[in-house]
């Protein structure tokens, strides 16, 4: 860990190659709920990364700020059209505070999760309400915990395996704790990358909500408002916050 948090130049150099991330119809669902809720507000994006939410979304009209850890990154927004013309506030999504309110927040990619404390998901939650004005809304996209794939007693689980990258989760049930482990093949050699994480149920971020200020208004099972249920591997929430 360093200044830039577990983001440095180098993965901030590929972190827009991942087509899985990056591509336009993973991208298009995402901003166009994302000025829906902004309403023609202004919107904050926590953890603004390169801009791959950010930028779109400012090409729909809406004005939009961040906050980022990582310099790196936002060196790779700065470097993209309209990038610098985007406020970004440089620390942690869980104490700055950019002194300014606003219609939305929003969280995408499992970032939440990089939080590694209950107590630090709850900061950024509460956060996130003393960034909305009354009424508005916060938003996090996040993968359901997919414990259900695993067999009793085991705690790796694959995720990705192809010529030139493997990935592997492994899990800590009894502290509710993950650490996604990448290798990758390249030029001849291999480089290996682990990242930990918190995760959370559903239940469990409403209740952080809830003493933020804030209360549920609507859980999707994706961007394109799909239906919520038992077999979903992710969830888009917002939460509202409440006026008075």
């Amino acid at each position: 860990m360093h200044d830039d948090g577990l983001f440095d130049e180098k993965i901030a150099a590929t972190y827009d190659d991942d087509k899985g991330i990056s591509a336009p119809e993973v991208i298009e669902p995402a901003v166009d709920l994302l000025a829906e809720l902004a309403g023609g507000g202004r919107a904050l994006e926590f953890a603004i990364g390169t801009g791959r939410i950010a930028l779109p979304l400012a090409r729909k009209g809406v004005q939009v700020e961040g906050i980022e850890l990582s310099r790196p990154m936002v060196s790779r927004l700065r470097a993209k059209e309209g990038g610098a013309e985007i406020s970004v506030a440089i620390g942690d999504m869980v104490t700055t505070d950019v002194a300014r309110r606003f219609s939305l927040v929003y969280l995408v990619f499992n970032t939440i999760n990089n939080l590694t404390s209950q107590d630090a998901q709850l900061a950024c939650f509460r956060n996130a309400a003393a960034h909305l004005e009354p009424g508005g809304h916060f938003l996090i996209e996040v993968s359901v915990p997919p414990l259900q794939r695993l067999p009793v007693g085991e705690t790796i689980l694959a995720f990705d395996h192809g010529e030139t990258h493997w990935g592997v989760d492994e899990y800590d049930v009894v502290n509710q704790n993950f650490s996604s482990h990448h290798i990758w093949l390249r030029d001849g050699s291999y480089e290996r990358f682990s990242v930990p994480f918190r995760y959370a149920w559903p239940a469990e971020f409403d209740l952080m909500a809830r003493l933020a200020g804030l209360r549920l208004k609507e859980r999707w099972g994706g961007w394109k408002k799909e239906l919520f249920t038992q077999v979903s591997d992710k969830h888009v929430s917002v939460w509202q916050k409440v006026e008075g």
